[in-house]
This record gives structure tokens, sequence and C-alpha cells, in this order.
């Protein structure tokens, strides 16, 4: 075997995520392996960039799991740009590890054939995340949920998922209703028989143009890693989950590159917490219910409300003041939008929202910026030190109310949500610690590590 490929003084990896907790994930992957990495909540200035000079990990989280193509169009052409001046070998598109999209919705495909206009050279296709209970097997996504691992179409979140439920487990299959391009596969038997090489050139004969990793165990993912780093273009662009920085570590430290022992990241507790859910997973759910069960002020929003401005705005106010009662009476405040998917407040905000005519897209929009809304008033009146943002979508708009552009990880929480130090101009949310939590990440208890700084 040939020697590895060094790396580079300067960045490694430069990358989008479609959304904002999955962003926070990609980030975590590398910063606990001891690399130093930064997300920014919006594409940064030049002056911006060179506050976080030296970082070798440089993120841009995004929105785009829940834009248009043509919204894709119009926006990721110049984050591309952005992302190929930092100078990294990987650039990566990262996406869920449950590959949330369809064509009209985050379309993962639409946002290959734009990058592909910039960027050379086969793209590797790393989902799986093993780390994360993702699996893949064959080309299919499996992922675990309440105990079990679940092919992604039986599985009992995304299965039902409000926006995009996943019909098809074979990611190939999947993508291709939203690129043209032909889709490989180097899979798990080539790897475990040391093929792995082999089956990629055979892949990239046949006109590949994507070629998607199996990834099972600690084996197959420094497999895809090695892939990535060793037999991509230079810059490399990719697409995947957290996987992807997964695999590129765990080859990494496999080759020698990086050190094998990662510093030890921790954080303590703080006396109270302030937290929103936009989230109606059935995991989030259960989280909501164990921290009501631990004192938590759980406070439910009539989202309703929100198809008429005036009224979400009166909403707003109210969860808000609650939330501000209940932490002046030293409790806990976690204000949500949903108890889980048979919540009657799911179907009663879908009511609302077709008997409005108003798209819903935009009462989507609505809802998470008064979810950041109440968030700023509680943390701003009450000067807490910590709070979480729960959902996926809900989370880029959220934190952009909030007045934070960057976020660096201090501790981790549970695999792929790590508690964050945010960086600002405004001087009172310098330093806030916040954790943004896709709707089926963590253990029931996340809330409670979350004010814990840690797993219980």
């Amino acid at each position: 075997m040939s020697s590895p490929r060094p790396l580079p003084a300067g960045p490694l990896i430069a990358f989008y995520g479609d959304d904002f907790t999955g962003s926070s994930a990609a980030m975590e992957a590398t910063a606990f392996a001891g690399i130093d990495s930064v997300l920014f909540l919006a594409p940064p200035t030049p002056r911006r960039l060179r506050d976080f000079a030296g970082y070798r990990v440089i993120g841009v989280a995004g929105v785009a799991r829940a834009q248009s193509p043509a919204w894709m169009d119009a926006h990721l052409p110049p984050v591309f740009d952005l992302l190929a001046a930092a100078g990294a070998p990987v650039i990566h598109y990262k996406v869920c590890s449950t590959f949330d999209s369809a064509p009209h919705i985050g379309s993962i495909g639409r946002a290959i054939d734009i990058a592909a206009q910039k960027f050379g050279g086969w793209i590797p296709l790393v989902v799986a995340d093993p780390g994360m209970g993702r699996y893949q097997a064959t080309g299919n996504l499996f992922a675990a949920a309440h105990g079990g691992v679940y092919r992604l179409d039986r599985h009992p979140v995304m299965a039902r998922h409000p926006v995009t439920p996943m019909d098809e487990a074979d990611l190939a299959r999947h993508l291709a209703k939203q690129t043209d391009r032909k889709i490989g596969l180097v899979d798990f038997v080539s790897v475990k028989r040391g093929d792995g090489d082999a089956c990629l050139a055979r892949e990239l004969e046949a006109g590949a143009k994507i070629v998607s990793i199996d990834v099972l165990d600690k084996e197959t993912l420094i497999e895809a890693g090695r892939l990535v780093w060793e037999r991509g273009a230079n810059p490399v662009f990719g697409v995947g989950s957290q996987g992807l920085e997964a695999a590129l570590v765990a080859y990494w430290r496999h080759a020698g590159l990086i050190s094998q022992q990662a510093p030890t990241f921790r954080a303590g507790p703080v006396e109270r917490i302030a937290c929103v859910s936009g989230s109606v997973s059935p995991v989030t759910a259960a989280q909501i219910a164990l921290a009501r069960e631990n004192g938590f002020a759980t406070i439910a929003l009539d989202t309703a409300r929100a198809v008429d401005a005036g009224e979400w705005e009166r909403e707003t106010g109210r969860a808000a003041e609650a939330a501000l009662t209940a932490v002046g009476d030293g409790r806990d405040a976690l204000v949500h939008s949903a108890a889980g998917p048979d919540d009657p407040a799911v179907v009663a905000f879908r009511t609302a929202v077709e008997a409005s005519g108003r798209p819903v897209e935009a009462v989507n929009e609505r809802v998470g910026a008064g979810l950041g809304a109440i968030l700023d008033r509680i943390l701003t009146t009450a000067r807490l030190p910590r709070a979480v943002i729960s959902g996926g979508d809900t989370s880029g708009r959220a934190a952009s109310m909030l007045g934070i552009d960057a976020l660096t990880a201090i501790a981790p929480l549970a695999p792929g949500s790590p508690l964050c130090r945010a960086h600002a101009a405004r001087a009172d949310r310098e330093g806030l610690e916040i954790a943004l939590k896709g709707g089926q990440v963590g253990a029931s208890d996340f809330f409670l590590a979350a004010k814990n700084g840690g797993p219980l």
C-alpha cells in the first residue's frame, strides 16, 4: 500500500450544511477529534473569516433542506464559491443522516447538479455513520430508533416524516428521482474482501458520476475515508452526513495523520436552562415528557395561530411570559410546538394553514422565527447562560433571531448534537452555550443532559 497523502497545513474541510442541526453534527465529528472547527450560521465575510484564522474545518449552516430547487439555483452557487475559496482539499455538501429530501424540497440531486458545474471528479456519497446509529448495506440505509435498527422506508419516524417521508431505503433509487447523474456503489462485500479500489474503478469505468459507499462498522468507515481522501479529486466534492467527516477522521487516525487520542471536552451544569422545540418527532416528544417529569415547565404553543401575524405575535408573547414566570420561580423552561406526530396540535396546525390558503413554507418560517423570538426574550430578560433549540428545520429560523453568527463545540451531549459556544457581535450573546438538536437525535434525557453539561 502506498504512503498516505499528507494533510496540508491550512484548512482541511469546508462544508455547507443543508440544515442547522446537521451542520453542528458535522462540526462535532472533527472538533472532538482535536481538529479546530468553526460553524458559521450565515456565509461569513472575509473579515469574519480572519477572526477564525487557523481553524482547519470551516462550516456554513444553511436551510437548503427546507427549500425548493429554484431557491437552490439562486443561493447555492455563491455558497460553493465561498467553500472553494477556503482552499480546503475536501468540499462537503452536508445532508441529514436520514437523507431527508424530495425532488420538490431539499433536493440533494439539485445541489449536486449545481456543484458539479464548479467541481470536477467523481462525487463520493457517504451517508451512514455508525456512531449515530446509521448504517448502509448494499446501498440501503438503516437507522436506529426506539432501541432497534430499521430500514429507512420502515423507520418509525422517517417513514412518517411530515415533509419528506422516506418510502425508499435504496439511496441510489431515491437520489435518481432528483438527478440524472449515474450513481454507483462501493458495497461492503467488496470492502471486506479488500477490493474497494477495484470496485470504485469498475463503477467509474461504467460511467458513475456519484459513488455511494457502504458503511457498517469501523473497518468500512475507515475505508470510506480512505477512498475519499486518497482516490478523490483535489479538491474532492463530497455529499453525505457527518459520516463523511467521521470517515475522514477514522482514516486519518488509522493512517497516523492525526493523533489517536482526542482531547477531553467537558462542560459543567447550569442552574437554569431555556429550550424551544419545533420538532414533531416522537423522539423529541419523549424528551419533552421526561423533562416535564423532572421539573421543567413545558409550555405548548398554539401554532394554528401562526396563520395570522397579529394572533401569532400575541401567542408568542404569552408563551414567553409563561416561560419567564417559570424561570423566575426557579424552573427550567421548554416551549414547544408539538409533543410528537400524534399531538392534536399537528392536525390543528395543518387545518389552519389549509383554511388560510397561505403557503405552508411561509407559516413554518413564521413558527420558527417565533420560537427564536421567544428564546431571545427569555435569554435577554433572565440572562441565562445556556439554551437548546430542537428541530432540524426550526433551528435555522430560530437561531437567526439570536444575533449569533458562529459556533464552536465545547462538549458532547448526544451524537450529532454538541454543546457549543456562541460567537456574536452582540456582547450579550458572546459566550452563550447552546445546542442545536435534530428531532431524531438524543436519548430521552437530552434536555436534562444539556442542563447538566453532558450525558447523565
